[in-house]
């Protein structure tokens, strides 16, 4: 069973390496010309791509082939009252270049639209908003040359507005909505506080799409039931995919903000799981939210290489 590691978006041994560097909405009007505030939602966007170039490459130093993008690459690019503007022409040596680095070193590459973007909402101005975002997002993708079969949405199924199965059934109608493109990037988690792994595996068993299990979510909102019990028919829900499944991993950041991720991983519950992992027999990709981004991943392999007898099979994967 092969365990490959990533993070996400800002790694924090590159200095002044932000992909996501942005202006306010209400700091944007208040530059006074038109033409100043587009220079400065251009000069954004080129630093922030830049900057993925160089943490794409640093990331190959490091063997790291799993990384989340950052969902703000392009500043206050779906807020209504900015001047839309050719995100991708005005830049294509740069989204070209970043293609080029995933395809020659084969990265799988995903993408997470904030908690906002939900699709079961009540109310159609937010599914507009979340299917703007959705489009924006596999716009970039597509930009990066990263299909829907290798790059990946994640979403959450949303609020419950009062009535968690009525919200369930709003999620699986409002997804027939979406573009067939988009909707083969989309994949569902688990969260903390509604939608649990026994909820998420019916929307992605109903809809036919992969699900993510979220560790630390399940610890916060499991309503009882046992990993163990869905973990395979979890993995399972990616059988039709080219990509291996893949989960989420953070540590509560203590006893008083259990739901608050913690700087690094706890080794021993890491390493609990993956023992309950190894009975699927299945490879999978493990996303760290931890708030010491790379420096986390690099904690756990140095906490694997001295606490485990798993082969160590590069410096982002082991093998057990």
């Amino acid at each position: 069973m092969i365990v490959r590691l990533g993070y996400v978006a800002l790694p924090l041994d590159i200095d002044d390496c932000s992909p996501s560097r942005t202006i306010t909405y209400t700091n944007y009007t208040k530059i006074p010309n038109e033409d100043i505030r587009q220079d400065k939602i251009l000069s954004l966007t080129k630093a922030n791509l830049e900057n993925t170039i160089r943490i794409l490459k640093h990331n190959i130093t490091k063997d790291i082939s799993i990384y989340r993008i950052t969902s703000k690459l392009v500043p206050l690019v779906t807020h209504d009252n900015v001047t839309r503007w050719n995100y991708i022409g005005k830049f294509k040596h740069y989204y070209d270049q970043i293609a080029n680095i995933i395809e020659s070193n084969n990265l799988r590459i995903s993408s997470h639209p904030d908690i906002f973007n939900v699709l079961n909402s009540p109310n159609e101005n937010v599914i507009y908003s979340s299917l703007d975002t959705l489009i924006y997002q596999n716009i970039i993708l597509d930009a990066f040359r990263v299909t829907p079969v290798n790059g990946k949405l994640v979403m959450h199924i949303g609020g419950s507005y009062g009535n968690k199965n009525k919200s369930i059934k709003r999620f699986i109608t409002n997804f027939a909505r979406i573009p067939d493109r988009i909707k083969s990037r989309i994949i569902v988690e688990n969260d903390d506080k509604i939608y649990n792994i026994k909820d998420t595996l019916y929307v992605a068993k109903s809809l036919g799409i992969p699900m993510v299990l979220d560790v630390h979510h399940h610890w916060c909102n499991n309503d009882g039931l046992r990993l163990s019990d869905f973990l395979f028919d979890i993995f399972s829900t990616w059988n039709n995919e080219v990509l291996s499944p893949k989960i989420h991993v953070s540590s509560p950041k203590s006893d008083k903000e259990f739901r608050s991720h913690a700087d690094y991983i706890n080794f021993e519950s890491f390493n609990n799981f993956i023992k309950i992992a190894k009975t699927t027999d299945m490879d999978f990709d493990v996303m760290i939210e931890a708030k010491k981004k790379n420096l986390a991943l690099y904690k756990l392999m140095e906490d694997i290489k001295k606490s485990t007898n798993y082969t160590i099979k590069n410096g982002a994967s082991f093998i057990v």
